[in-house]
């Protein structure tokens, strides 16, 4: 299905992905034809398999944080002396209470037709994640939407509450949506699996070339599909891919592009499974991939698929998907177009290869040493919701949008501005509810807990100090709030960089607070009490 108006603009999120499908179609299409593989080929579609990552907590604890109910995430709040260290939750059984939510999740999503393959703990304390057998895209982002639906309502029935935002709590990993996208033909040939025939590795080798062009020259498209104040928590934080999008198509392809940059054929790559010895009589060797799966990266290549890592975990797939089409289709139509001025297939695909080489890397995307490379690239670092937005409706990506049909220029700046607004209103929400909870619940626990303190002071040590500073950072937040600029671009960047940091300054005083304040005078329910209380 598609939301559009009367007029036939799209308003939705399925619209656009719906049109890349057919983008990708028409100009995998053309370039099969150009490269005389897969001849016999009459449709080309997207795959998708989603890993959608959750927090599980108690319900009547949820329903005592304002801030989980108002932004989906906690404002304050101070980590438990054991949180996620040692990976002490990820290679846990599941609890009681949260394996039963899963199995009957997955129960009524079979009834509905969607297979649930996999149910498992995450990193962090309470962390939690579900995924589908893949299937075509279109039909897999619908698959998602109506999972979240169900694990909400589930979650529900028994007393629990599933948290789908990017980061709920403060200091241990946020929830992601792993994209687990390839690109295939009705006759059974996926573009991204090396195979074993010359034909699928020819395939292969061409297909990773437009993958690179599409994300070196239209990086910015990519980066914006994941752009959200929840996900901002996220991307670059140790956890998650980095703001920087490039390329992992493994170190061994990595070597094969630079033979072919340099004169070589393209069928030199061979794709071979390799085995990892334990070393051990009773253990046998166990198969392994055929690159490494590099976990830092955005885009890595992971077998017969490439993992768009960068996902937030509220996201509908359809956007982030549809943008994956698009510059794969813009890639297969500059590869088109170089054979069909005259250029061999060899060439045409070492010119790509050689035009975007700086889009790969194969290193580790957390380090600080990346984004000094990275920027030496060229590559662009848009690390925050406001950088990224500014480049959406750029003259450049309307033209890309326009050439493929995904957008027209209407589309693309109506687009935009709903991201502005959602961000701007994600982020005055979440300012206001602070603000109201420290001042309705923080500074008269405060208060309470310095008076039985007044016959002996010295004890005190510095809770006065700290408690006065919550009172003055929290009226100088509110005083910042209230000067706001008028404009959406002007207010995003406004509360990006001006507003965010003041909150953080709050919440470090609220969180040390915390610590000071007597057992049972904090007024909200605990880190500690909302990630262990549904264990059993």
């Amino acid at each position: 299905c598609a939301f559009i108006t009367h007029l036939g603009a799209c308003i939705d999120d399925k619209t656009p992905l719906l049109r890349s499908n057919d983008a990708l179609n028409r100009e995998g299409l053309r370039l099969l034809k150009n490269i005389k593989v897969g001849t016999s080929t009459k449709a080309i579609h997207s795959f998708l398999g989603w890993e959608q990552e959750f927090f599980v907590i108690k319900a009547s604890l949820y329903k005592k944080r304002p801030d989980l109910v108002n932004c989906g995430r906690t404002l304050v709040g101070r980590l438990p002396a054991r949180n996620q260290q040692g990976e002490l939750n990820y290679f846990a059984p599941p609890p009681t209470e949260v394996n039963t939510l899963m199995f009957h999740v997955q129960k009524i999503m079979l009834k509905l037709g969607v297979a649930m393959a996999v149910l498992h703990n995450e990193v962090a304390c309470a962390q939690h994640e579900m995924s589908p057998i893949y299937c075509h895209s279109t039909f897999s982002a619908d698959n998602n939407v109506l999972f979240m639906e169900v694990l909400e309502k589930e979650a529900e029935k028994m007393g629990l509450h599933a948290l789908l935002h990017e980061k709920p709590f403060a200091g241990i990993n946020g929830s992601g949506k792993h994209n687990n996208w390839s690109v295939g033909t009705d006759t059974g040939m996926n573009f991204f699996y090396p195979g074993k025939t010359d034909e699928a590795r020819i395939l292969f080798a061409t297909a990773i070339a437009c993958l690179a062009y599409g994300l070196c020259q239209h990086n910015e498209v990519v980066r914006c599909c994941v752009a959200t104040a929840g996900n901002d928590h996220r991307l670059g934080a140790q956890e998650a891919p980095p703001a920087i999008i490039s390329l992992y198509p493994g170190t061994g392809f990595e070597q094969h592009v630079d033979r072919i940059i340099a004169g070589g054929d393209i069928l030199g790559y061979k794709a071979e499974k390799a085995t990892a010895n334990p070393r051990a009589a009773s253990a046998m060797p166990a198969v392994c991939g055929v690159e490494d799966r590099n976990r830092t990266a955005p885009f890595p290549f992971c077998g017969n698929r490439f993992e768009f890592r960068a996902v937030g975990s509220s996201q509908n797939c359809s956007f982030p998907i549809a943008m994956c089409n698009t510059v794969m289709a813009a890639g297969m139509s500059a590869l088109s177009d170089l054979i069909e001025s005259g250029k061999s297939h060899r060439d045409a695909v070492a010119q790509m290869f050689k035009e975007n080489r700086h889009v790969i890397f194969t290193g580790n995307g957390y380090s600080e040493e990346w984004k000094v490379e990275a920027k030496k690239r060229g590559l662009p670092n848009l690390y925050n919701t406001p950088m990224a937005l500014a480049t959406f409706n750029s003259k450049k990506n309307k033209d890309l949008f326009e050439k493929l049909g995904i957008f027209t220029n209407e589309e693309c700046d109506a687009r935009a501005e709903i991201m502005y607004e959602n961000y701007v209103v994600t982020l005055s929400a979440e300012v206001e509810t602070l603000i109201d909870m420290v001042e309705t619940g923080i500074i008269p626990a405060c208060s309470e807990d310095m008076a039985s303190y007044a016959a002996l002071p010295r004890v005190a040590g510095e809770r006065q100090q700290v408690y006065m500073s919550i009172k003055e950072e929290n009226d100088k937040l509110r005083t910042m709030f209230e000067k706001k600029p008028h404009g959406l671009h002007e207010e995003a960047a406004y509360l990006c960089d001006t507003i965010k940091p003041q909150m953080l300054v709050v919440r470090e005083l609220c969180d040390k607070a915390e610590g000071l304040l007597e057992k049972g005078k904090y007024p909200y329910p605990s880190y500690e009490t909302m990630l262990y209380s549904h264990h059993s």
